[in-house]
């Protein structure tokens, strides 16, 4: 049975179809400047495929998440969870056949596309009694599969590009059908855009964007300024699934709206008068960053640390053809590096960008110092930082006991390794339980609820005990090495955790 979708009219008045099984084998591309209506191309057809095909959408801007009043999508918030998290969830949504939306709103670029790639190699990699029809709809691609690197890190782009083409490339097979949307299709990766047999291409005015829309639905290069006079919600169709030619379509109503609609024009108010003056020139509220004063010392200090785990890690010895450097030369270049950490470390948003982008920074910052390339790899800056988050130092590199706390925090994603070490620190040495802001810090967050959850999350891998006492204060305690930390406020800040 063919399963027709109706998307709108023809610009001749005809309805607009799809076939629904074409497009499951042959996948599809949407091209349209923002303002041209691809998002409500994209859900008039999540609209009216919801009931007989499964669906799961990339939102990386929170857009689609209206849909699971109407059609019961579940909604999965990719902040609060881990990239672990998320590829077990997309395994779950295959093997239960629920519909998903997974809202990347709030994340920067690098956790976007490393969130999404870990979802995305969920769905791929269901076992194959899984592989049920689904189509994935990734909106603004060129973010998740761009042409060329941009400002986030070779990994996290490998990450998701890789993701990317195996949706595009081998997902057929398993019953995934791609449908990628894009505001440029130069800033999305040709592998990635080749894969698609339908094309609906929306107004756009660039040159290059024009001429690549027309070589893909084989009109003549004269014909691609076409592309300027397109109206919104106005698409050029073709492809096995919707037209054997060249086809103008309009795309008909919807019945949800975007979250964040278009803002409309409104009158402004009267003129400025001294009240409104007094009110935008007040002085601004205190400051509520989660960030210690600048006199209090954080609680572990993660400058020092990370200089001591940079201490206990790997030499940085100079280019392969150099001769062997003499102590003096390794001391000099030592301090140099430190150097360039405490620079790096100093400024006040260094515990919250994400470790690729640091990473980066920290290899420009040495080259710029005449260190030359023999700088720690991503890995071992993560491993670095990792300790350093934990408190972990030289003194603790050859104890039995620490040892244990490592082969436990591997079974952890990467990302929450850090916050188990700082916890087991703190119950080796007795200290008071971090609370929730030192411990979001560690997480590379600002959110305590965050925290919490992630307390819970290690908890539930039988790795800590937590408790609280008659004062509301939290006792964390491992698991078999028995150690405990102090009571500690969860909610003190990190000044206090110092204490």
């Amino acid at each position: 049975m063919t399963v027709a979708i109706e998307m709108g009219h023809t610009t001749a008045g005809a309805p607009a179809s799809l076939d629904l099984e074409e497009l499951l084998a042959t996948r599809l591309l949407v091209q349209g400047n923002s303002g041209s209506g691809k998002s409500h191309l994209l859900r008039r057809l999540l609209e009216q495929s919801a009931p007989w095909v499964q669906q799961t959408i990339i939102d990386p801007e929170g857009d689609f998440v209206s849909l699971a009043e109407r059609f019961g999508h579940l909604v999965i918030d990719a902040e609060d969870h881990t990239e672990r998290g998320l590829q077990a969830a997309g395994e779950r949504a295959r093997e239960h056949r629920v519909s998903t939306v997974l809202n990347l709103e709030g994340l920067d670029a690098e956790n976007q596309m490393r969130r999404a790639a870990a979802f995305l190699n969920g769905l791929f990699d269901a076992p194959r009694d899984h592989w049920y029809p689904m189509l994935v709809i990734v909106d603004e691609a060129q973010l998740f599969a761009p042409a060329v690197a941009g400002e986030v890190s070779d990994e996290a782009r490998k990450l998701s590009l890789g993701a990317m083409t195996n949706l595009m490339c081998r997902g057929r097979k398993r019953g995934l059908a791609g449908i990628i949307a894009t505001q440029r299709l130069a800033k999305l990766a040709k592998n990635v855009a080749a894969e698609a047999s339908n094309f609906l291409m929306g107004r756009t005015f660039l040159d290059i964007d024009m001429a690549r829309a027309a070589d893909l639905l084989g009109m003549e290069r004269k014909q691609a300024e076409a592309f300027r006079d397109l109206e919104r919600g106005q698409f050029m169709a073709l492809g096995p699934a919707l037209s054997r030619r060249p086809l103008g379509l309009r795309i008909g109503t919807t019945e949800t709206a975007p979250r964040n609609a278009t803002p409309k024009l409104m009158p402004l108010p009267g003129a400025a008068s001294e009240e409104m003056r007094a009110v935008i020139l007040a002085a601004p509220p205190p400051e509520t960053s989660m960030r210690p004063a600048r006199r209090a010392p954080a609680s572990p200090d993660l400058l020092g640390q990370l200089m001591a785990a940079r201490a206990a890690g790997p030499d940085l010895r100079p280019e392969p053809d150099a001769p062997p450097p003499t102590p003096e030369e390794i001391a000099e270049r030592r301090a140099r590096v430190d150097r360039v950490l405490q620079a790096l470390m100093s400024e006040p948003d260094a515990g919250f960008r994400a470790i690729g982008v640091l990473h980066q920074e920290f290899v420009v910052r040495c080259r710029i110092d005449g260190l030359g390339t023999a700088v720690p790899d991503l890995n071992e800056f993560r491993r670095m930082l990792t300790h350093a988050r934990a408190g972990l130092g030289s003194d603790l590199s050859d104890d039995t006991g620490w040892q244990d706390v490592a082969l436990r925090a591997a079974i952890l994603p990467d990302d929450m390794q850090g916050v188990f070490m700082m916890i087991a620190r703190a119950a080796k040495e007795g200290w008071p339980c971090p609370g929730d802001a030192a411990i979001a810090r560690a997480y590379g967050s600002h959110s305590l609820r965050r925290a919490r959850r992630l307390l819970s999350y290690i908890e539930e891998q039988g790795l800590i005990v937590c408790q609280v006492d008659g004062t509301g204060k939290r006792i964390v305690t491992l698991v078999e090495l028995a150690w405990a930390t102090a009571p500690g406020d969860p909610n003190a800040g990190e000044a206090a955790a110092a204490e």
